[in-house]
């Protein structure tokens, strides 16, 4: 996996963000998800390496990267402080402006970024996500059922991280894999099962997974309201999962990004939850054309 590609420790205020960089042409910063690493797009960065430089990085407090220390305000682990350990880390390659993809929690970052950072970023790609703000206004009896782990790893510590330390192997079986993670089998190589599974073995990356949630459920909802009403001025592409939640409890998913983006566009994708390793040659055809019109530009200001 990820043959080509050079490992880097990137130095940022915070720490060091762990990617990988391969590729030449514009910059493109991809993002995972939970409860992954940067390991989720080793059949897709290749794909994309061929027509951009292409950083792939995992997220503050997974993976090889840096740990926030928790704070009562949650503010070390919200959207908010993540997105900017990624900017930094990408100023330490040189890159000022670039596009970002990211999936799930990373997509949060993402689109975080681009309010926060606008002059950074010249394209934004979420994958199955809504903005947080439209997840909790929008709550009801769904969201309670499809969507329990969002209360659930929002609880006080150390509740939730005492809970899954008791049996992380049912955890991860029946929670994430009921979700589809591992489901199409040839797509998910035993390795990076592993890297997954093991994560929730690894006390740090657990109470930072909870922190993020729990900062999902305080400080990042708080930031996207101040913000609503502000729309991202990039263009802003968005697939989602039609074997997930998101058209269950948001019907229209580009008619919630219309209100916060210019100019958005998107499609369903026959897949599940984690699109991305699920269809990554489908993922990696989207973004190219997404991408394609804008290379030159970004390529300039890079």
């Amino acid at each position: 996996m990820f043959e080509g590609f050079a490992e880097r420790e990137l130095e940022t205020e915070r720490g060091v963000i762990y990617a990988r960089v391969a590729g030449t042409g514009p910059p493109l910063l991809l993002l995972h998800g939970y409860p992954e690493t940067h390991l989720m797009w080793h059949a897709v960065a290749p794909l994309l390496a061929e027509r951009f430089t292409v950083v792939v990085a995992d997220l503050s407090g997974y993976g090889d990267s840096l740990r926030p220390v928790p704070a009562g305000d949650h503010s070390p682990h919200s959207k908010r402080a993540l997105a900017r350990d990624q900017v930094q880390a990408m100023a330490s390659l040189g890159h000022q402006r670039f596009a970002v993809a990211g999936h799930d929690r990373g997509g949060r970052v993402a689109y975080r970024l681009a309010l926060d950072h606008p002059g950074r970023v010249s394209a934004l790609a979420v994958l199955d996500i809504v903005p947080t703000a439209e997840v909790w206004a929008r709550a009801g009896d769904r969201l309670l059922l499809v969507y329990w782990h969002w209360g659930f790893l929002a609880q006080p510590a150390p509740l939730p991280e005492r809970l899954i330390a008791g049996d992380p192997v049912a955890f991860f079986d029946h929670h994430l894999r009921s979700i589809g993670l591992g489901r199409e089998a040839r797509r998910y190589p035993e390795a990076v099962m592993a890297a997954y599974r093991a994560q929730l073995d690894d006390a740090s990356v657990v109470q930072a997974i909870c922190e993020d949630y729990r900062a999902g459920a305080s400080v990042d909802r708080e930031h996207d309201e101040a913000d609503r009403g502000r729309l991202i001025d990039c263009p802003v592409l968005a697939l989602w999962a039609g074997r997930g939640a998101l058209e269950l409890l948001y019907d229209d998913v580009l008619s919630v990004w219309r209100s916060w983006a210019r100019d958005v566009r998107g499609r369903r994708m026959d897949a599940s939850h984690f699109l991305v390793e699920d269809c990554p040659e489908e993922v990696a055809r989207e973004l190219i054309t997404f991408l394609g019109s804008l290379a030159s530009t970004n390529g300039q200001t890079s």
